[in-house]
């Protein structure tokens, strides 16, 4: 048994918290606060234990508490660094590499620059090997994670054929647990967006163009992809086939947006009212001349806690990808939650 410790328990840090608690091979140490308030409470609530930063201790108290973050990391094998966005490459640096610690990382760090916090950034479906032997792992943002559900298995299928693709991450502005964030009702341009190199990173120097804006809500993203292909295009129904095998892609005929799907995965009881996927909305889907032009709405948050797991079994157990996605399997029921959804929203 291995011994993981997830140092945060915000959006991310709580759903890892949660399905770890599962998995009969991880010993969870606990999970880190970097503030006092209702989390500390809720994580206790549950059973875990709970670091706070040696500095702060006096703030919390109040709480029933373990220890510092810094006893958490010495005690376990490794740490997934769910921290505030920006302090992963800190934690590195000061906690990480000094005590000998592998760590996996999320979106709001980097693979770029002077802060670079490892040189791969992992999506299970492309560079899965890349992450055995490795001790420092960027796992990629819920935007890069699901174009890399959909890019991978559709150059596999297509190839040489495929050209110039152009993508409009249309972002959700907050998740929806995050109620302290405010929503603001304009509609918000991202400058030089981070995700088309981040997408190059694992699938190589691609044709992939790339523009974001940020809209007012929390149901999830969605991405607007037309994919150019030499020869002419494939039928639309040629490309859904090529994802409809996919594990972690559900192909929705009937849904009328992201709200409906979200409503769907919480009258279900999928935890946190997570998918964990990418939802094809196949009737947005055609072929026009030379181009594919697709439609589908990303998990966001809920999409990289399956990848997290995925991510640790490559780094701590050294497993080949066919065992590893079948014990993530075994923890999220993506399968299942994939015909459900596939089921309520048949053509």
């Amino acid at each position: 048994m291995k011994r993981v410790f997830v140092n945060g328990y915000g959006s991310i840090g709580r759903r890892l918290a949660s399905f770890l608690s599962e998995d009969d091979e991880i010993d969870l140490t606990g999970v880190a606060k970097y503030s006092p308030g209702a989390g500390v409470s809720e994580a206790r609530s549950k059973g875990l234990n709970v670091y706070v930063p040696h500095e702060k201790k006096s703030e919390f108290a109040e709480y029933e508490t373990a220890g510092s973050i810094e006893d958490a990391v010495r005690s376990c094998d490794l740490v997934i660094d769910a921290s505030p966005g920006g302090r992963g490459y800190d934690n590195k640096k000061s906690l990480y590499e000094p005590l000998g610690r592998m760590a996996i990382y999320q979106g709001g760090e980097t693979i770029y620059g002077e802060r670079a916090v490892s040189d791969v950034l992992f999506n299970s479906r492309a560079n899965y090997d890349s992450a055995i032997g490795k001790s420092h792992i960027l796992q990629g943002s819920c935007n890069v994670t699901g174009m890399g559900r959909i890019l991978k298995p559709l150059y596999e299928k297509f190839g040489s054929r495929m050209g110039r693709i152009d993508v409009t991450l249309v972002r959700r502005w907050a998740d929806i647990e995050q109620k302290d964030k405010e929503i603001t009702d304009t509609i918000e341009m991202t400058p030089h967006p981070h995700h088309g190199e981040d997408v190059r990173s694992y699938m190589g120097d691609i044709p992939l163009f790339l523009r974001a804006i940020k809209v007012p809500t929390r149901q999830m993203h969605l991405h607007i992809m037309d994919v150019r292909f030499t020869g002419g295009a494939p039928q639309a129904d040629e490309v859904l086939d090529a994802l409809s095998g996919e594990q972690g892609v559900a192909i929705l005929w009937t849904a009328r947006g992201t709200r409906e799907v979200r409503q769907c995965a919480d009258s279900m009881g999928f935890g946190f009212a997570d998918t964990n996927m990418v939802h094809v909305h196949a009737n947005m889907a055609s072929a026009a001349g030379d181009t594919i032009q697709l439609m589908y709405s990303d998990d966001q948050t809920g999409i990289v806690i399956p990848e997290n797991h995925m991510l640790l079994q490559a780094m701590l157990f050294g497993r080949p990808y066919a065992e590893a996605a079948a014990r993530t399997e075994s923890l999220f029921r993506m399968g299942e939650k994939k015909k459900i959804l596939e089921d309520t929203f048949a053509r």
